[in-house]
Parts: structure tokens; C-alpha cells; sequence
């Protein structure tokens, strides 16, 4: 049975709207302390992998996401 376009949209648009409802983290119950104001993440340059240095300044405005892997 195929399901009316309209019906699909209504739901597209249902679970696309549920993370702005969603409430704010509970920070007491995560025993962690916001920073308040936020804190500047600290200067950081790092090779990219062709070798060209890439600064957190460069990319101010984008979302980062930094991964740390080691071996040892």
C-alpha cells in the first residue's frame, strides 16, 4: 500500500522539527559545570594531510570536529 505524498511530507517535517522541542542538556545530572560565559577553544595548528598547516582561527564560523588518535 503506497502512502499519500502528503503524509510522508507531514512526517518529514514532524521528525525534522523534533530536535529544536528537545530540552537544553541537563548539566547537574551529567555532574558538569557550563562554562559561564563559554571559553575561546585555545590557538591550535595541525598539519592537514598533505602537509599544509591548518589553524582553528581559519575556520571560525564552521563546525570542527577534532580527532585525536594514538597507538600506544
Amino acid at each position: 500500500m503506497r502512502m499519500p505524498s502528503r503524509v510522508i511530507v507531514v512526517v518529514a517535517v514532524a521528525f525534522l522539527a523534533l530536535p529544536a522541542l528537545a530540552a537544553s542538556p541537563d548539566f547537574v545530572s551529567m555532574q558538569v559545570q557550563p562554562y559561564d560565559p563559554p571559553k575561546a577553544a585555545p590557538a591550535v595548528a595541525l598539519p592537514d594531510l598533505t602537509g599544509k598547516t591548518v589553524r582553528l582561527d581559519d575556520l571560525t564560523g564552521k563546525v570542527v570536529m577534532l580527532v585525536f588518535w594514538a597507538t600506544w
